[in-house]
């Protein structure tokens, strides 16, 4: 019987200074999307897929991330005693139950892998997730949800892949194909930030893991990779080698990311236009806008 996957790992140590002045203040996972913060978008998906142990880890400056997921008793007060039982109920979601979150620290920034491992210990002797914010998908089922429901027939590692332009291929980890099982191909080989030219497909690693402790005795070796760092993608990479079951995921859905400025705008269109109360006012913008440029070309 394969264990069922109930902790996610969240690396939100980085400094997010492809957003400063913003960040200099608030954690880039604080962000909002529309109104939610993009933690907020990743925890919704995990909880999704059964995600019962929630493990952050985190850097100085963080503050604000632990202090979101706090209860706020003079705020649910204050919307009791008006009467805002939806905004309450919005609230409710944001709280976590004593227990049910923990933090660790990763004191430099030594790469992916290296944040992964920092939270070895809370992990233990399971298979487990590890979502990025940065990436925010939407999808009619969530994710991590679908990649849950693919592990347990597999076991093994399972990596979210999407297919990129050739020319996009060396900003991500690339996946070698060695069977390509529709939703699902078997990998036997993974290759970080290829040249375009160097990369064995055009199917990339993006923010969704499951893996198996294996990978992080794999991570526990501290092996440096590309750009000097310790690599999530080296330490699933041998695990082809040794076991031969590392999976990639086509999943259902359309990714943003929100780790780039033009990222975080065109989901904050995407995800506006999904919202009922929103839709017609920002369409009807956007359109006048377009009529616009048009005009003055």
């Amino acid at each position: 019987m394969k264990s069922k996957v109930t902790k996610a790992v969240f690396p939100v140590a980085g400094l997010g200074t492809r957003f400063l002045p913003a960040t200099k203040s608030i954690p880039k996972e604080i962000m909002t999307l529309v109104d939610r913060p993009l933690i907020q978008y990743a925890i919704d998906e995990a909880r999704a897929a059964g995600i019962r142990e929630f493990i952050f880890v985190t850097s100085r400056g963080k503050g604000a991330l632990e202090d979101y997921f706090d209860h706020a008793p003079q705020l649910e007060q204050e919307l009791k005693r008006k009467g805002k039982t939806q905004l309450l109920e919005v609230l409710k979601n944001t709280n976590m139950d004593s227990g049910a979150i923990a933090y660790v620290r990763q004191h430099k920034a030594l790469g992916l892998g290296h944040a992964v491992w920092c939270a070895s210990r809370l992990i233990g002797n399971e298979p487990f997730a590890v979502i990025l914010p940065d990436d925010v998908i939407a999808a009619e089922k969530p994710c991590l949800q679908q990649m849950v429901e693919a592990h347990a027939e597999t076991g093994g590692n399972m990596v979210a892949a999407m297919e990129v332009p050739p020319e996009k291929a060396s900003a991500y980890g690339v996946l070698d194909v060695a069977e390509d099982l529709g939703d699902r191909v078997r990998v036997k080989a993974m290759v970080e930030k290829p040249k375009p030219e160097e990369a064995p497909s055009n199917l990339a690693v993006i923010g969704r893991y499951i893996l198996t402790p294996s990978v992080l005795r794999n991570l526990n070796r501290k092996k440096t990779g590309s750009g000097g760092e310790i690599q999530l993608t080296d330490a699933i990479a041998e695990e082809i080698t040794t076991s031969n079951d590392v999976y990639g995921y086509r999943f259902q859905g359309q990714r943003y990311d929100c780790g780039s400025k033009a990222g975080f705008l065109q989901a904050t269109v995407a995800f506006g236009l999904a919202r009922d109360e929103l839709r017609d006012e920002l369409s009807a913008y956007l359109q006048e806008l377009v009529g616009l440029q048009r005009a003055a070309q």
